[in-house]
């Protein structure tokens, strides 16, 4: 009689805080972040932003009390280092999509690619990408477009901070980019390619850093399953704290009744007033309480509250 064999289940645990993957080439953003899950073995997490397969570089991963701030993060600014080939246009406006047009590149001097690239400093209009994660109708454009349909997708407002010339070839284009929310590279190479008669796509892209991690010290999942392999206390060290992702705003620490208040999800007024705008409130222990919006008169507005474990 054949017994059957139990596999033991990995059993899931709270984690929370912020982990600063390196994400590798050919993953998908979830992808990814499954595979850190699995290392880390957390019950809940998300990531800030989708990061194209073809990309690689800074994708800050949110855990337990963390996804609380993973739409902020979204919105952050971020910046990049991409490759363009000029001369092709392919449906995905990537290397992976199906090449729709081939032109020749003509002669190009510095002054005609910056008068390019100037056209596209600042808040701009921009079409993104039939092949993206937008949704439309509730579907994603991709899931569209992978099935033939036609799909417009409207111009939207989008902020590029910085579009800088690194390096140039023939018919490439190294370019450092700086942006806001909803900005597409890949986009950006179209209309590049486009103003200089001859079409682009992008061959590779990187995310050098998200707001508030202008310096991240990124780490893979292959360093992750190493550390794994010697125990929590390596493992873990790459985890940083849920305040991190509120480095970029001014704290405000609260006393005893204050922190009570704001666990228990009441206004109180600050006297002085921080600023106004957003803070991040600790209690005076040093824990993370809340993310909080502050109006002119001092009066608080609770925008997240986080339940973290002590210490």
């Amino acid at each position: 009689m054949s017994r059957s064999i139990r596999i033991p289940r990995v059993q899931n645990r709270d984690l929370h805080g912020i982990l600063l993957l390196d994400k590798p080439l050919g993953l998908s953003s979830n992808q990814a972040l499954q595979a850190v899950r699995r290392v880390l073995r957390a019950s809940k997490g998300g990531h800030t932003g989708a990061l194209d397969p073809l990309a690689t570089g800074l994708l800050p991963l949110c855990f337990g009390e963390a996804t609380k701030l993973a739409g902020s993060l979204l919105g952050s600014r971020k910046a990049y280092i991409a490759q363009c080939q000029l001369g092709v246009t392919t449906d995905t406006a990537d290397k992976e999509g199906e090449v729709l047009l081939s032109r020749p590149v003509p002669a190009l001097d510095e002054a005609t690619i910056e008068a390019a690239l100037v056209k596209l400093r600042g808040r701009i209009l921009q079409v993104p990408p039939v092949y993206s994660a937008l949704k439309q109708d509730g579907e994603r454009l991709y899931v569209k477009a992978r099935r033939g349909e036609a799909v417009e997708v409207p111009a939207r407002e989008v902020d590029v901070y910085r579009l800088d010339l690194l390096a140039r070839t023939d018919d490439t284009l190294t370019l450092h980019i700086e942006c806001g929310s909803g900005t597409y590279v890949r986009s950006l190479a179209v209309d590049i390619g486009e103003d200089l008669g001859c079409g682009a796509h992008v061959t590779t892209l990187r995310r050098l850093w998200v707001e508030p991690f202008r310096e991240p010290r990124m780490v893979t999942i292959e360093e992750l399953q190493q550390a794994a392999e010697q125990g929590d206390e390596a493992l873990l060290t790459s985890l940083l704290p849920v305040s991190a992702g509120l480095a970029d705003l001014p704290s405000v620490n609260l006393d005893d009744g204050q922190s009570m208040a704001i666990s228990r999800g009441q206004k109180i007024q600050l006297d002085p007033a921080p600023r106004v705008g957003q803070c991040a409130a600790y209690a005076s222990d040093g824990a993370l309480l809340a993310l909080i919006e502050v109006d002119i008169q001092g009066f608080t507005r609770i925008v997240r509250g986080f339940n973290l474990p002590p210490g």
